[in-house]
């Protein structure tokens, strides 16, 4: 008899403070069998019973992992930080077992809770990441934005958003968001030319926001 695979679900686990995750994601966790999980959400859950599997950086790896608990009629959740719509592992799962097979919990990012504690919208805010590498993006096709959001948690990163920002024009403000959520967080404005010297927390986002916005 053949065995039912079940739905793999991706769940948005917030910004780092047990506080903003949500009910449905804490319900979907409790139906796992299988966790992937991130080394930062590891011990999410301790109460959950089911199998944890370290996502590490090998996305191909963990993708025939997951299609080899499925196939074991195992419920498969996979743990994401923030939001899965937002640079998560969510994409290359649902490509690779289809939308039908998937379904996504959304969560609350720390790209929302960075503007919030601006008390800004962001539906028009242009969001990149710099967390692992540098984008590639020009600042030709940023300088339009009003509002530009960074995933930036590494000091390169800061040094390459340092050498964007004279690029963008004048009248920016650059706001460094760190550890949103939790006991430590900061939330400053910095001055762009010292930014590149400035440690940095692994979970930051830069905000480059245009200065009327703010008036």
């Amino acid at each position: 008899m053949a065995v039912e695979k079940k739905k793999i679900i991706i769940v948005g686990c917030g910004p780092g403070a047990a506080s903003y995750i949500t009910p449905a994601a804490e319900a979907a966790a409790e139906k796992a069998d299988v966790l992937i999980v991130s080394q930062r959400l590891k011990d999410l859950f301790p109460e959950c019973p089911a199998e944890r599997i370290d996502s590490g950086t090998d996305v191909a790896g963990i993708l025939d992992v997951i299609a080899s608990r499925r196939d074991d009629g195992r419920q498969v959740v996979v743990l994401a930080t923030g939001d899965p719509g937002i640079f998560s592992l969510a994409k290359p799962v649902i490509r690779r077992f289809g939308r039908e097979n998937c379904e996504v919990i959304p969560g609350i990012s720390s790209i929302q809770v960075a503007f919030a504690r601006l008390g800004l919208d962001w539906q028009d805010a242009r969001i990149i990441s710099a967390h692992s590498s540098d984008p590639e993006v020009s600042a030709a096709d940023l300088r339009p934005a009003g509002k530009i959001a960074i995933f930036g948690g590494r000091e390169a990163a800061l040094a390459w958003i340092a050498g964007l920002i004279p690029e963008l024009g004048e009248g920016r403000r650059v706001f460094l968001c760190e550890d949103l959520t939790l006991p430590g967080e900061k939330v400053r404005e910095v001055a762009s030319d010292g930014l590149a010297d400035l440690p940095v927390s692994s979970r930051a986002i830069v905000l480059i926001i245009k200065g009327e916005l703010l008036s």
